[in-house]
């Protein structure tokens, strides 16, 4: 009997050696496609249009803003270690600009070596009440409220 004991025992403690083990394991996911250099060298600068990159590579996951500028085909490897922030380990972006008549101009390859980092900005118009209470701009509209431009058809 004591046998069977001593086997779950060592039965629970391997399972929680592998559980313990597994769950300081980093995880990787791969979000997006790039495609790769064999593929990329079927296409002939110059010769080449937004057709046949459909044909050869695919439709891109996303395009340049300015419209039929060019197509961005954006991959990255983020690794998630146990309760860490999750990190980008590998960034790949593949450029494919066209000339204005649909040809291919050029056809880039960027890694994350390769980014910067972007500070951002925002435009915003100021607002013409910062700074006033909620009060002072409710009691601000007493004498501009017109009474004829309701009654007026």
């Amino acid at each position: 009997m004591a046998f069977i004991g001593t086997r779950i025992l060592r039965s629970v403690v391997l399972i929680l050696c592998v559980a313990a083990v597994t769950a300081c394991t980093p995880l990787y996911r791969t979000h997006g496609y790039t495609p790769t250099d064999q593929d990329l060298a079927k296409i002939t600068v110059g010769v080449d249009t937004k057709d046949t990159v459909d044909e050869v590579i695919g439709a891109p996951s996303s395009s340049g803003v300015l419209r039929d500028s060019g197509y961005y085909y954006v991959e990255q490897r983020i690794k998630k270690f146990a309760y860490q922030e999750p990190e980008v380990v590998d960034r790949q972006v593949v450029a494919i600009t066209f000339q204005p008549n649909g040809v291919v101009r050029n056809v880039e390859r960027f890694g994350l070596q390769d980014g910067n980092i972007v500070a951002l900005s925002r435009r915003v118009t100021d607002s013409n009440v910062e700074g006033l209470s909620f009060l002072r701009q409710l009691f601000g509209n007493i004498g501009r409220f017109n009474t004829g431009s309701i009654f007026d058809d």
